[in-house]
């Protein structure tokens, strides 16, 4: 299962380093860009310099929460030769859950304030780095999945960037919209596993192969 997350220096974070990642979570919800390198060294008890040195300046701090934060959305690893529509059901329902428990949680809300309001201003570092390290960065690590599935004749499409965007238009649907504008949303784990099962199969229904031929490569 891929649910480690490594920092820049390729050293998987240590637990250290996850609390002073949820204490700056923590504070863009109690602060939202007005977050200090200061700040997150006095709720996380440690130094300034420790900061830096783990995760460079404030962009890289951010960088690395992002990450941080979109790793909890798991994608196991996948064995190609073994690969079949309960593996595959199963791998995508997980991954559905996982990722609509991130959007709706209170840290993600605040976080995508914060870049949704960069993106409208000069500061647009924030934007960027939560454009590139979340939801590109899922469309990554799911694609691959998507292929082996192509791959076992399990799923028909020509293009797995396309796939992957419908998919993930299934999962959100409007929810993160309706979140980000305020409104106090709050699934249950019961309702977010229904939910997630229930896009899966509107997904399957859509792009599951029909015979056990592929589609034409990308």
């Amino acid at each position: 299962m891929q649910t480690s997350f490594e920092i820049n220096s390729g050293e998987e974070l240590t637990e250290r380093q996850k609390d002073v990642l949820n204490a700056v979570l923590l504070l863009l919800v109690e602060e939202g860009d007005r977050l200090t390198m200061t700040a997150v060294a006095r709720r996380a008890s440690c130094s300034k310099e420790t900061l830096y040195k783990w995760f460079g300046d404030r962009d890289g701090l951010l960088t690395a929460t992002v990450q941080w934060q979109a790793s909890k959305v798991r994608v196991a690893s996948v064995d190609r030769s073994r690969l079949d529509m309960p593996s595959l059901t199963e791998n995508l329902e997980r991954y559905a859950s996982d990722w609509l428990h991130v959007i709706s949680s209170d840290t993600s809300i605040a976080l995508n304030r914060v870049a949704v309001a960069h993106a409208g201003s000069d500061k647009r570092d924030l934007g960027a780095i939560v454009l590139e390290n979340g939801r590109l960065a899922m469309g990554r690590r799911l694609k691959p999945v998507l292929l082996a599935g192509r791959e076992a004749g399990l799923l028909a499409f020509d293009d797995a960037e396309e796939a992957f965007r419908t998919f993930f238009g299934l999962v959100a649907r409007d929810v993160q919209i309706r979140l980000l504008l305020g409104d106090r949303l709050k699934p249950t784990d019961a309702e977010i596993d229904r939910d997630a099962a229930e896009a899966t199969r509107q997904f399957l229904a859509l792009y599951g192969a029909q015979t056990g031929a592929a589609s034409a490569d990308l």
